[in-house]
């Protein structure tokens, strides 16, 4: 893109490099028509509240209206976020994001009378309106969903009581993240050209990477031993998180914290011990094996926590431009069949991708869009075989948004965060078996293995170590106990020394790592990567495999959105994280990837 390796405005990347948001719209002032009469619409929906039982037409009306709104809303929300992240120097993008942020609020308080009053309905009421007003019918299992939760909704008066104390359940993240984002800081270290360098969170990963393992331990003294001095007023907001995440499951009358957060996606706990268990149950064989294959290639004498990030090989020094990149992730994409390889093929020739950097971009990499508007792709393209992998990620997510937005109506369109991750790591597993196959060199090979062993040790065991420790804490507290500093440490060494072995030295830093994980402030959440990443593995073995109807089944799983609940979607299209099967799958594929390594 640019022969002086000057990172270029964005005025000098040919269009054809950049996403086209004038597909959405045209200009600001188009955007702002529509953010003008958008705002009006959202102000009319306030007038169905205390009318919704007064029959089948005015349910439909308003599901009609606030669908046509939210389409609307949505795609200004996009837009202007967006086209803010093309140049974060620019300011009338961030107006319009900050008026479409505002705008987002005032809806979800316009409409926040539904929910409460449809569930204080009589028991027959919807049922009778979807017999009676045939276009309620696709509503179906919208309304299923929602009546479930009738169980445990309060009497109005209790359920004000408990949205007031939702700000105090939100103190304990709150103060977190302004503790490790603005208050906390790291000491300086002496990076790999000698130079004394400012330590932060985002550039840890890449001390952590670095050949010099005085720079790797240097860098995890930093970090963690900085955490290990705040665990005492770490371990009360998280103890305040879980005290929350207590209160709320026994206010609404579900088992404990865990039933809680299972119960929205209607996941049983069979599923979250599969995640557990399974990680536990190979860690001895597969895990131990792994940390004992780094300490010797690595040549090290002892192996600590800020060796396991240390590549066994050099990253492949060759530079892969992008068109070059598409080629690659078609071909490795070729075994999903003729439709899905046109259909991302258009993506690619209608500009769903804004690929390279440019001044003042938003950094990282993702995909986005609405319902209203085509997949976007947001990179930061540079070359790298890394670069490679990001893009057919994100493509599976957009073709995964693409599939689902064309198949079902705007209801379902979306799915769920329990099936967010499957089509993504999907591709990445079909691109990595093609690199394997079509590797010319062992070095390069074993590049690939190692890669894909950080990702089951990051993805998989990782994760589920997490989730063991959130099952532990918050069954520990619900038992009435104190989560004092001492037992949260005592807890994460015990669970690193079972994951990672005796081959890993358990440092006095590491214990404190639970305080340094924000997810442990959106309880039982983390137990979807992994669920992801193995339905993900199973659906890649299957269609590698020539599985009969493998990638029919597959098409059909991009296809249904959030049509049914997450289990069945996966379900019908031949993964069962209800049984332990997918789970063990995923394990012998990679025991038989550490075979590889010695091959």
């Amino acid at each position: 893109m640019n022969k002086n390796n000057e990172v270029p405005e964005r005025k000098d990347i040919p269009a054809q490099y950049k996403w086209n948001l004038e597909a959405i719209y045209s200009s600001f002032e188009q955007w702002q028509e529509s953010f003008d009469k958008t705002s009006e619409r959202v102000e009319r929906l306030k007038d169905y509240s205390g009318r919704l039982g007064e029959g089948s037409g005015v349910l439909l009306s308003f599901i009609k209206d606030d669908e046509e709104t939210s389409l609307e809303l949505e795609r200004l929300y996009v837009y202007a976020n967006m086209k803010s992240h093309e140049d974060l120097r620019e300011t009338k993008p961030m107006e319009l994001a900050g008026l479409a942020e505002s705008l987002l609020v005032k809806y979800s308080a316009a409409v926040a009378f539904f929910e409460p009053e449809i569930l204080a309905l009589p028991h027959d009421y919807i049922n009778d309106c979807i017999k009676n007003e045939h276009e309620l019918t696709r509503y179906e299992f919208f309304f299923r969903k929602l009546l479930r939760e009738r169980e445990h909704i309060l009497p109005h008066e209790q359920e004000v009581l408990l949205a007031k104390a939702g700000e105090m359940r939100a103190v304990p993240e709150n103060a977190f993240t302004l503790l490790t984002d603005a208050d906390m800081k790291f000491p300086d270290i002496t990076d790999d050209d000698g130079n004394k360098s400012e330590l932060t969170e985002e550039r840890w990963y890449r001390f952590s990477r670095s050949r010099n393992r005085q720079v790797r331990h240097d860098a995890f003294v930093g970090i963690y031993g900085t955490y290990a001095k705040f665990r005492n007023a770490i371990a009360a907001m998280y103890s305040g998180s879980v005290k929350g995440d207590i209160f709320y499951s026994q206010s609404r009358k579900y088992k404990n914290s865990l039933d809680m957060a299972l119960f929205a996606e209607n996941v049983p706990e069979d599923v979250y011990s599969h995640v557990v268990d399974t990680a536990k149950s190979y860690s001895k064989p597969l895990m131990h094996r792994l940390v004992s294959l780094r300490k010797k290639v690595l040549g090290l004498d002892d192996f600590h926590f800020y060796d396991l990030n240390a590549p066994m090989t050099a990253d492949p020094e060759t530079r892969i431009d992008f068109d070059e990149a598409v080629d690659l992730a078609l071909k490795a994409l070729e075994p999903l069949g003729d439709e899905y390889l046109a259909d991302f093929k258009k993506g690619i020739s209608e500009r769903w991708i804004d690929i390279y950097e440019n001044k003042g971009k938003r950094k990282g990499a993702y995909s986005w869009g609405s319902y209203g508007t085509q997949p976007y792709v947001l990179l930061n393209y540079d070359g790298t075989i890394h670069d490679v992998f990001t893009l057919v990620h994100e493509m599976g997510h957009s073709m995964h948004s693409y599939y689902s937005r064309k198949s079902q109506p705007q209801v379902y369109a979306d799915y769920t965060i329990l099936l967010a991750e499957v089509a993504s790591t999907t591709n990445e597993a079909l691109l990595l078996e093609y690199l394997l196959k079509n590797s010319k060199s062992q070095e390069n090979r074993k590049w690939l293995l190692n890669y894909y062993y950080d990702m089951v040790r990051t993805t998989f065991f990782r994760q589920a170590m997490f989730a063991e420790f959130e099952r532990e804490t918050h069954s520990y507290a619900e038992a009435g106990n104190v989560l004092t500093p001492d037992y949260l440490s005592s807890l994460w060494e015990r669970l690193n020394a079972e994951c990672y072995g005796p081959d890993m030295t358990i440092d006095s830093e590491l214990c404190a790592e639970w305080a340094r994980i924000p997810h442990f402030y959106t309880a039982f959440y983390v137990y979807k990567y992994v669920t992801g990443f193995t339905a993900a593995n199973a659906f890649a073995s299957a269609i590698l495999s020539n599985e009969d109807k493998a990638v029919e089944r597959y098409l059909r799983f991009l296809k249904s959105g959030g049509s049914d609940y997450s289990l069945n979607i996966l379900r019908r299209a031949g993964v069962d994280l209800t049984s332990a099967e997918p789970f063990e799958r995923t394990m012998k594929f990679f025991e038989e990837r550490l075979n590889a390594w010695e091959e």
